[in-house]
């Protein structure tokens, strides 16, 4: 039987999240995977995959902030903001000319902090009940409204490579859950008078979960490393001891006293039995409540 646990992968380019987790189901000989914090396919690096009872970590994950690579090209606009859209601007050669990597760099100074983020027109947010990106590519005019988004690091990483055409710049972005970096790109060739999108992405982290930790699938097919349920939720939250009789109300779902000051996990003997949440004073109340069976704690 395939543990309860996480699973870090090193997603290839050419690969749809969903992919990844078709695969994966092969691999390991179950239904039950999902993911948390989808990449496009263009995009590499981080994708931590639920297993199992692991799938019930996910919510507490999408939520944590990320770090990226990227390489952002200006002097051309794409209908995507990134490489696999149509080229639809194209800027002059003496505009391109004049900007230069000190004006690179503090333009990206503008971006840090909260800042207001369009996403991009062919994102996966819904519009009426359909993707944005459906609507795009059925010819459909899509307007999306801005939401706030944090950038605590965006610093250049690399040299700039200048053209006669256009201008490379490597970065690393440090960003709240939602942020779109193909807006960041987009955003960036349009402050700078030029047009911008992105042409590299790579997801190094995600809260405490890092690349450096994940697998191929070929490093899955011969032997997958698992981070098992108390491993994993060590990284996401405090954990709390809790006693036999604790358990059982838990799985009662009685509330009783307990002291916790945030949603945390209440473990007994190395097994997580549950996530909890403050209810009342000092009582406590379950949000999930694992099986005795199926926590694959070891």
């Amino acid at each position: 039987m395939v543990q309860s646990a996480l699973l870090l992968i090193d997603k290839p380019a050419g690969f749809t999240s969903h992919d990844v987790v078709a695969k994966c189901r092969k691999i390991l000989g179950t239904r039950k995977i999902g993911h948390a914090g989808t990449l496009d396919p263009m995009a590499t690096g981080l994708l931590v995959l639920g297993v199992e009872a692991g799938t019930k970590l996910l919510t507490f994950i999408v939520g944590n902030d990320k770090t990226y690579k990227a390489t952002i090209r200006l002097g051309q606009s794409t209908v995507t903001d990134d490489a696999e859209g149509e080229v639809i601007g194209r800027a002059n050669e003496k505009d391109l000319a004049e900007i230069s990597e000190a004006q690179i760099i503090e333009t990206l100074k503008n971006f840090l902090g909260k800042i207001q983020q369009v996403p991009s027109s062919v994102s996966a947010i819904k519009v009426s009940g359909e993707r944005a990106y459906d609507l795009v590519r059925a010819g459909a005019e899509v307007s999306l409204k801005s939401r706030e988004v944090e950038i605590s690091e965006f610093s250049l990483i690399a040299p700039i490579r200048k053209t006669m055409d256009h201008i490379d710049f490597d970065v690393t972005v440090d960003c709240s859950s939602g942020t779109y970096i193909r807006a960041l790109a987009r955003d960036i060739g349009k402050q700078l008078g030029v047009g911008g999108h992105l042409t590299a992405l790579r997801r190094t982290r995600i809260g405490k979960f890092d690349v450096s930790d994940s697998q191929n699938f070929e490093e899955i097919s011969v032997a997958p490393k698992f981070l098992s349920m108390l491993t994993a939720i060590s990284s996401l939250m405090p954990v709390v001891e809790i006693s036999n009789e604790q358990e059982t109300w838990l799985r009662q779902g009685k509330r009783f006293d307990i002291q916790i000051g945030q949603v945390s996990a209440a473990a007994r003997d190395s097994r997580i039995v549950a996530i909890v949440e403050p209810y009342q004073n000092s009582k406590v109340k379950s949000l999930v409540v694992f099986q005795e069976d199926n926590n694959g704690s070891n």
